[in-house]
């Protein structure tokens, strides 16, 4: 078996010098008419291709030193990126000399691409290519008439690539993962170029694309490039279709989730008797064969949170399959990949970690989930610290009330730096009609949590939802104001609803307002939906000066501006109080004595008694390299020094918060409200978490 990233050995094949050479001649011979910025950039060729093979090298980090000379403005060429670059010595200072020479790389990487996609590769994206095609393509004619065209300069270039795979010998299969829409083209031009050089050879394509997308197929066209296409989980049906390769004679009725065609029709075989496989029963991914160190490191925005997505290379897992809540009303929760919801074991995940740090020698990971579950997510940092790995990781998440101020704080000990979530909406409303189950106070408490344990928050925002008010989008915006004036979010994006017709809105519009338009299915995709929204505002209009406000909040500025500054047209003043967030997180929740399954315990502490008198111990806790000197009730020192090994956090002989507070409103003839509020227990809570059990 072998693997490989076409757009990576796309990209590689032309940031080279001899690939900038062949691309400058090929731009060359436009006739279209250039700006003069690009103009400016095609005279200045020399200077690109003189330096894209150290830009390379410095992006995938084998270049250390070059950085010095990238910020001195003096190496690289600079376009029209560059003439908006301000403040780059507040953003990174007079040392983070690493970040600011990458950011200067980005910059320049980005100046070529629109170079490119204003010329010879108007497809042409670093994580995607021809997307405008796959968009809402519910007829494959569009498609067809792009795969049929003279073959361009970008086209010729994957193919070379793909045809590189081919030099010792046709495999007998070969699959494609198309994740995204941008990822449609490309797989279906290699596919045809398979076809055509390789008839034998059988190609198969799965991913999230054709999950969402395709799923009621019926266009028989797409099968001259293709001859599977598989649904959901591509293990099982990947098997199914090997086994049958390997048979005496193919037998179509035992595949599995499967499209292909059959006498001139599109046929979906679905044997369920053809074993699948649970989350837990997955093997260990493996990067075995691709390039993984030959990735880019780029910093397209200067945040520490966003750049998360782009600088690095992290090795990619889920904590669970499907999504735990699948309530989301914009959500497409009818889908398998959401609604079928599975766990595995911490140490099932900790073994998978270790085997990949094992294989990539890389010690970052990104669990790709819907949303990770986070008493799963408690589980896996236990069984991190309990192995004493060091790791970095982070996830998706729901802002949800189970993340208290201690979880938060037992996730950083694992090596969790940050977490991504969906907001959407900062309105109660809309909260409710989209089924978040959750609210602002309890989004604001909890990102409070994750900040002050030392982990970025990410946010995803939503605007135009259904019904959505003038008033309610700048309510919104007002919140997100203050949650980023008060540190509780520190990267955050907006994107326009999209109704789609495998979620509630767009099963069901009528009981959401909103009027499904179109488009008419054409027999290949079936995902966006058009709608129109009579009770909502002018949603379009907003997008702007949301990104707007957003993009300046990122980078700490304008957070006390007025928010009509950000938009062109006169908007609603917002209705939400100046001090709805900072009222939500001045006062931390008291610990759950009425919720039963709550324990209490620490994490590497060791303590030694000073004293002892007729009341009160004094003692002296050391955690975290810190000293922390107590005076507690003798009846809580006694019970410590009896149950001192109980308090571990791995020991399985657990303690519960309950059996504490019993103990304590017993010996002390205290009632348990009291107990939490004295100034001794808030002292004691210094070095003990309280974590659901």
């Amino acid at each position: 078996m072998q693997q490989g990233d076409l757009g990576l050995d796309l990209v590689l094949r032309v940031f080279r010098k001899e690939g900038f050479k062949s691309l400058f001649d090929s731009i060359a011979t436009t006739t279209g008419q250039l700006s003069s910025a690009h103009a400016n950039m095609l005279s200045n060729r020399f200077q690109y291709e003189e330096t894209i093979d150290a830009v390379i090298s410095f992006l995938q980090n084998k270049n250390y030193t070059l950085a010095y000379r990238i910020v001195g403005r003096q190496l690289l060429p600079e376009g029209p990126r560059f003439q908006t670059l301000k403040d780059i010595d507040w953003f990174f200072g007079h040392i983070g000399v690493q970040d600011k020479a990458r950011y200067l790389c980005t910059l320049y990487l980005e100046d070529v691409a629109d170079l490119i996609q204003a010329t010879v590769g108007p497809h042409f994206g670093f994580s995607k290519y021809a997307e405008r095609i796959a968009r809402t393509a519910t007829s494959f004619d569009q498609l067809e008439k792009a795969l049929n065209e003279k073959t361009n300069f970008f086209d010729q270039i994957l193919l070379d690539v793909l045809n590189d795979y081919f030099a010792n010998g046709a495999p007998a299969l070969v699959g494609f993962t198309v994740p995204f829409g941008g990822n449609l083209y490309g797989a279906l031009k290699a596919g045809q170029w398979i076809k055509e050089n390789y008839p034998d050879t059988i190609v198969v394509m799965g991913g999230g694309y054709p999950n969402t997308e395709l799923r009621e197929l019926s266009d028989t066209r797409v099968f001259d490039y293709v001859d599977f296409i598989t649904l959901d989980d591509g293990e099982g049906p990947v098997l199914a279709i090997c086994e049958q390769l390997g048979a005496t004679s193919f037998d179509k009725n035992k595949l599995k989730r499967t499209f292909m065609r059959d006498a001139d029709k599109v046929v979906f075989m679905n044997n369920a008797s053809t074993r699948d496989f649970g989350h837990s029963a997955l093997p260990t991914p493996t990067y075995d064969g691709l390039r993984i160190h030959e990735y880019l490191s780029v910093i397209d925005l200067p945040n520490p949170m966003h750049r998360l997505w782009n600088d690095g290379r992290w090795n990619k897992l889920t904590i669970a399959h499907g999504c735990y809540w699948k309530k989301c009303s914009f959500c497409d929760i009818s889908l398998d990949y959401i609604s079928r919801f599975e766990q595995s074991p911490a140490a099932t995940l900790v073994d998978k970690m270790e085997e990949l740090i094992r294989e990539t020698g890389e010690t970052g990971f990104h669990f790709v989930d819907e949303a990770a579950p986070p008493l799963a997510m408690r589980d896996l940092a236990i069984e991190i610290l309990r192995r004493k790995l060091k790791v970095s990781w982070w996830t998706n998440i729901r802002f949800e009330k189970t993340f208290s101020e201690d979880l938060c704080k037992l996730l950083a000990a694992s090596g969790c730096i940050a977490v991504t979530g969906g907001l959407e909406v900062a309105s109660p409303r809309l909260l409710e009609l989209m089924e978040k189950g959750i609210t602002i106070d309890q989004v604001a408490r909890v990102c409070k949590g994750f900040r002050d344990a030392g982990i970025l928050v990410h946010a995803y925002l939503m605007y135009g939802f259904p019904t959505e008010s003038d008033q309610e989008t700048i309510d919104s915006l007002d919140i997100v104001r203050q949650l980023f004036q008060h540190g509780l979010l520190q990267s955050a994006h907006w994107h326009q609803f999209a109704m789609t017709v495998h979620s509630p809105v767009g099963m069901y519009p009528e009981k959401y307002g909103v009027i499904r338009t179109g488009p008419e299915f054409r027999g290949f995709a079936n995902n966006d939906l058009y709608h129109e929204d009579p009770e909502g505002a002018d949603h379009e209009q907003y997008s702007e000066g949301l990104k707007k406000a957003l993009y300046n909040y990122m980078h700490h500025i304008g957070i006390d501006w007025p928010l009509q500054k950000f938009f062109k047209f006169k908007i609603p003043k917002s209705r939400v109080h100046p001090l709805t967030i900072q009222n939500s997180i001045k006062s931390p929740l008291p610990d759950p004595i009425e919720t039963p399954g709550f324990r209490i315990g620490w994490l590497d502490v060791s303590y030694k008694v000073i004293s002892k008198g007729k009341e009160n111990t004094e003692m002296q806790f050391f955690k975290s390299g810190k000293q922390h000197k107590l005076t507690l009730p003798n009846s809580l020192a006694e019970f410590l020094e009896t149950n001192s090994s109980r308090f571990d956090l791995f020991d399985t002989n657990t303690i519960l918060l309950s059996e504490v507070l019993s103990h304590l409103s017993t010996n002390m003839n205290i009632e348990p409200e009291e107990i939490i509020r004295s100034e001794w227990w808030k002292n004691w809570r210094q070095v003990v978490w309280v974590i659901r059990g």
